[in-house]
């Protein structure tokens, strides 16, 4: 998704359901867990259901919140893995130097020479910090840490990134030759 005043940004997901009484945990993207409610009604990826959050605790490492018009423990159910957006508009206006991983997607990816690898197609973190995953013009798209070091330079207005791979990472392997090996 392309960066502009229309565009979503995920602030979570719904991890799975709390009780009976349609209470669902929810896993933040935010940088304050609890921020995820203070936005205003989320809504899915499409904008076809809005989701209008009240917090009511936390439980093993997850936010507990109730959602309007759920009410029991089935309704809840049928949410589970459903990715919780709001307008990109509605965030704060970020500092500069400062960025949402969701301006990033769509991005040109160059080298410091300015070889183009291609563009960011979504930002993971799979638990040991960011990656980004780059798509180059073909071929199979690749992950690279999103560190300083591996990504020095990030220019949102000017839309791109500089990537200095770590040895390896881009390079094709040689093909093998058929036959024995000696």
């Amino acid at each position: 998704m392309a960066s502009s005043a229309t565009s979503l940004v995920c602030l979570g997901a719904i991890a799975g359901v709390h009780g009976v009484k349609g209470l669902v945990r929810l896993k933040s993207f935010t940088a304050r867990a609890q921020d995820i409610a203070a936005y205003g009604p989320l809504q899915d990826a499409k904008g076809a259901r809005r989701f209008e959050l009240a917090l009511v605790g936390s439980s093993r490492g997850a936010l507990i919140a109730r959602i309007k018009g759920i009410e029991d423990r089935n309704a809840a159910e049928r949410l589970k893995g459903e990715k919780l957006y709001v307008a990109r508009d509605r965030l704060p206006a970020t500092e500069a130097g400062e960025f949402y991983h969701a301006d990033l997607i769509g991005l040109a990816v160059e080298r410091e020479d300015g070889t183009p690898l291609g563009r960011i197609v979504a930002v993971h973190d799979f638990g040991g910090g960011p990656n980004l995953e780059i798509q180059p013009e073909s071929g199979d798209s690749v992950m690279v840490p999103f560190t300083v070091a591996v990504v020095p330079m990030v220019d949102v207005a000017g839309r791109r990134v500089v990537v200095v791979p770590p040895i390896g990472l881009l390079e094709t392997p040689e093909p093998r030759r058929k036959g024995r090996s000696r």
